[in-house]
């Protein structure tokens, strides 16, 4: 058996299981913590509303979509859909709009001829690592072995288009990261993340992604934490986040996103990881914060990566948070600086968060 084949055998086992678990439960086994004053089965309600929104803002040619980037936000909604048990293969509604969405991804005029997908759409290096992680999270999802060769060669593609990206040269402190462009001499944690995640997948799925690559990018990580180091190199600061560029002070947004990322890489025992929990327990998600869907996806995904009291705290606050936020289109509406992305890009956002209790995508599994 392939790969490819061995990961959609898993996927379907997981279905199966889920399907077979009963809704009065959380992930772990236990109750919902009774200061949420939501039910389980609120929440699976909640979701498929959410699932409704976005299939109605399918396009004709398979994009979803409402506020441009076009193939970035279309790959937002294919891993909401994958990250709460939908498959391209499925026979149902759910599994036409994924057929469609996937197939306008992969068509040939959206990588250009680097392996780039940040052109067509100006999704930059933002764009091209979502889409770069979406794709190898659907490896072996495809509807037949041909469909599976696309992904896998848009997704190798993909992949060495940020090796090379990172290898330019850049400033000592910057070196590992990336930014908005392939060839940019500089770096930010949030462009970077997403760069990250998806060699962190492709690794995972067994595409050849170098060591070094994700070590690098970790150093990035670790020089982008608020706080000198010892001899050591361990941070002074027991209690901090991440900033986005180092030097500057962590915000919500960004130390949850350093916090996923970094357990992601198998750094779940780090002090860096310890310090951005324990940060984020006394910074926890609130209405109106700055990119507060954006943050509030990696903490909840990153809570849940550190366990035991952090995941069961994140888990309640995300659900009440966001339940309560929810449009009667099913979808969510971003304020401030997430106010002009559009109602898709805050919808996939909170479905990704909300999506813990699933725990389907390979790259969100413990």
């Amino acid at each position: 058996m392939n790969l490819m084949q061995k990961n959609s055998s898993l996927l379907s086992l997981l279905l199966l299981l889920f399907a077979l678990s009963a809704f009065g439960q959380d992930s772990e086994g236990g109750s919902l913590d009774e200061g949420n004053p939501f039910k389980p089965d609120q929440v699976d309600k909640a979701i498929d509303k959410a699932m409704g929104f976005l299939m109605q803002k399918q396009r004709g040619d398979g994009a979803i979509l409402d506020r441009g980037h076009d193939t970035t936000m279309t790959a937002l909604s294919l891993m909401a859909m994958a990250a709460v048990g939908n498959q391209p293969i499925n026979p149902n509604d759910k599994g036409r709009v994924m057929r469609k969405a996937l197939d306008f991804v992969l068509q040939e005029d959206r990588q250009d001829e680097n392996g780039y997908f940040g052109k067509k759409d100006n999704g930059r290096m933002y764009g091209h690592g979502i889409i770069t992680l979406m794709l190898s999270e659907m490896l072996g999802m495809g509807m037949d072995d041909e469909n599976d060769k696309l992904i896998l060669k848009r997704c190798e593609s993909a992949i060495g288009l940020i090796l090379r990206s990172q290898a330019v040269t850049k400033s000592a402190s910057h070196q590992g990261g990336w930014r908005y462009s392939p060839d940019s001499k500089d770096a930010d944690l949030s462009v970077t993340i997403w760069q990250l995640m998806a060699l962190r997948s492709a690794k995972n799925a067994g595409l050849k992604v170098p060591s070094t690559a994700i070590e690098e990018a970790i150093g990035y990580l670790r020089r982008s934490y608020w706080s000198s180091l010892d001899d050591q190199g361990q941070p002074v600061k027991k209690v901090s986040g991440f900033a986005y560029q180092p030097g500057g002070h962590p915000d919500y947004a960004t130390t949850a996103a350093g916090l996923l990322a970094m357990q992601v890489c198998g750094q779940y025992e780090s002090p860096f990881v310890k310090g951005a929990a324990d940060w984020l327990l006394e910074n926890d998600p609130q209405k109106g914060k700055k990119f507060f869907f954006y943050g509030t996806y990696y903490y909840a995904q990153g809570m849940y990566q550190r366990g035991e009291e952090y995941s069961t705290t994140a888990r309640d606050k995300v659900e009440s948070l966001l339940l309560g936020m929810q449009k009667g289109s099913g979808s969510w509406q971003g304020t401030g600086s997430e106010a002009g992305h559009g109602e898709v890009y805050s919808t996939t956002m909170a479905i990704l968060a909300l999506a813990v209790k699933y725990h389907y995508l390979p790259i969100y599994q413990r």
